[in-house]
């Protein structure tokens, strides 16, 4: 069995629950199951650190999660139309993957949750992909063919990934369609990701 490293930070949950939609649809392709993980918070004071083990939820990841993937699925509420800092400040630690080429030629694809319906969704799923190209990773989003949730969504959903329209206080639940849409995104990249690994 090949492993998809669905990979996310999470503040209210609304990426979280994208999160385990995409799982879900790595997991409806047969040969391929994934690999939950998040990242801790960044603290603002130098001293303070998280616990090396999170409270609740998946386990923070390891630069060999991201070794041992056949794909990634990354995941990220918005901050000003980019990518939340802690997921940034791992990726930034990524330096020796990317001298090794361990991620180049790999499939992934990304998701976010934002706080307003324009808030920023595209740019961020953009500003997520760019540490993954130059990683040398195969960017695999959401065609419109096949997928008419698409085009008949009033909340999130984005040829560019996976989104969800959250409510700027988180309230929003993911809707059916945001749901499918998630699902789906991980149904694709697993799928890229044993055809790739075939080869």
């Amino acid at each position: 069995m090949k492993e998809v490293l669905v990979l996310y930070y999470s503040v209210h949950g609304g990426t979280r629950t994208l999160a385990e939609c995409v799982a879900q649809g790595v997991a409806q392709v047969p040969g391929m199951l994934p690999r939950v993980r998040t990242v801790p918070r960044v603290s603002p004071v130098v001293e303070q650190s998280e616990p090396p083990i999170p409270d609740d939820g998946p386990p923070y990841v390891e630069l060999c999660d991201l070794e041992e993937c056949a794909g990634l699925a990354l995941g990220s509420p918005t901050r000003f139309g980019n990518m939340a800092a802690p997921l940034k400040y791992f990726l930034d630690q990524t330096s020796a993957l990317w001298l090794s080429g361990a991620l180049a030629g790999k499939p992934a694809a990304v998701f976010t949750s934002t706080g307003t319906l324009h808030g920023g969704q595209e740019s961020t799923l953009l500003s997520m992909m760019l540490p993954l190209l130059h990683h040398g990773m195969l960017i695999v989003g959401l065609p419109f063919a096949g997928q008419t949730d698409l085009m008949t969504t009033r909340s999130g959903g984005t040829p560019y990934g996976a989104s969800h329209h959250a409510a700027p206080d988180g309230s929003l639940p993911v809707t059916e369609e945001e749901r499918r849409l998630a699902i789906a995104l991980g149904q694709r990249l697993a799928s890229a990701a044993l055809k790739l690994a075939a080869n």
